[in-house]
């Protein structure tokens, strides 16, 4: 649950991100509300503002390696708009969004273009770094939770099994094993210098320990 203090700080820092592009408060709140709305979805544990949150904290950290933060804190927020854990679709539907929501806005083309492509880029679908700095990025602070505290990510985990209550539980303990390995058989989680130095080797031992616990008889 994120407190009231942060939602608001997150809206005063969307206003001022969306005032960079010539977007008056007036006309960037309502959208701020859309996505406040599409992340507090009953079915959503993880998937939440606070993943949000979370992943603006670690961005700055990272940000030297990105070539446009703007685009990057936008991606940040659309990259989850669209959450539906039966569907495999979720980021081509939240890059639409992009601009849907924006273009009324007059968010330049360009803008929206390359937002889309970083949206899109969070399927991780490949464990080789990407070219796109600003999606080294990007995708870093979106895995930054498995490399968090033991505490966090194990409620990480539990709010992941929330989300996909509908699984029977052997059916859920066997394919999210498959996810864990897929993770653990990458050379790499990580690709900034800053997360592999300090977060692989914690996120690697969150995944072992995780995984251990399902396979186990």
């Amino acid at each position: 649950m994120l407190s009231p203090e942060r939602l608001d700080l997150m809206q005063r820092q969307w206003a001022r991100l969306l005032e960079s592009f010539g977007v008056t408060p007036a006309d960037a709140y309502p959208v701020f509300d859309r996505l406040v709305a599409a992340h507090s979805e009953r079915h959503r544990h993880y998937h939440t503002l606070e993943h949000l949150w979370e992943m603006f904290r670690v961005v700055p950290r990272l940000a030297e390696a990105g070539a446009d933060t703007r685009a990057v804190q936008l991606a940040v927020w659309f990259h989850d708009a669209v959450y539906d854990p039966r569907a495999k679709d979720n980021e081509a539907r939240s890059a639409a969004l992009v601009a849907d929501w924006l273009s009324p806005l007059a968010v330049p083309v360009p803008v929206i273009a390359r937002v889309t492509d970083l949206v899109l880029a969070t399927a991780h679908t490949t464990a080789e770094p990407p070219a796109d700095p600003d999606a080294l990025v990007l995708l870093d602070a979106d895995l930054a939770v498995l490399g968090a505290s033991e505490a966090r990510y194990q409620r990480y985990a539990a709010d992941i099994r929330k989300e996909y209550a509908f699984v029977p539980d052997d059916a859920y303990r066997a394919g999210r094993a498959k996810v864990l390995e897929h993770f653990l058989d990458r050379p790499r989680l990580y690709h900034h210098p800053l997360m592999i130095a300090e977060g692989e080797e914690a996120a690697r031992r969150n995944l072992s320990h995780e995984l251990a616990e399902l396979t186990a008889t």
